[in-house]
């Protein structure tokens, strides 16, 4: 538990971050107080992220549970929608495809076909 308190902290952190980079990285010691920050919620000392996960995202994620639950049975339903219809449409490209190249082996078969034959009826002897 422990471990995946620290894992969503630091997600939220490093999500935050991309953003905060190119606002503030220009204060001294910003990279210093980054680091620091890290090894705050890492160590099981000051247990940082424990803290602020109970403190802060846990109620918001509760508070926002039905939501979420909601976009994820959203997002299953569009995905399995998504995957047959991506489904379907490869199985007709694929059909095409092997339909074109029966249509053109088998001209080119017939054509051999014909050559062969044609090439047996000159050989046999005139009767």
């Amino acid at each position: 538990v422990r471990w995946m308190m620290y894992w969503i902290v630091f997600a939220l952190f490093m999500a935050t971050e991309t953003f905060t980079d190119l606002l503030i990285s220009w204060f001294p010691f910003y990279y210093e107080v980054k680091m620091a920050f890290v090894i705050w919620l890492l160590s099981p000392y000051t247990r940082g992220a424990s803290l602020l996960y109970r403190r802060f995202v846990h109620p918001t994620l509760a508070r926002k549970e039905k939501d979420i639950d909601a976009f994820l049975v959203r997002a299953r339903e569009r995905g399995y929608e998504t995957a047959l219809r991506f489904g379907k449409r490869g199985l007709n490209l694929a059909a095409t495809a092997a339909v074109q190249a029966a249509t053109k082996s088998q001209g080119a078969l017939a054509g051999r076909l014909r050559s062969f034959s044609m090439q047996d009826l000159r050989s046999l002897p005139d009767q």
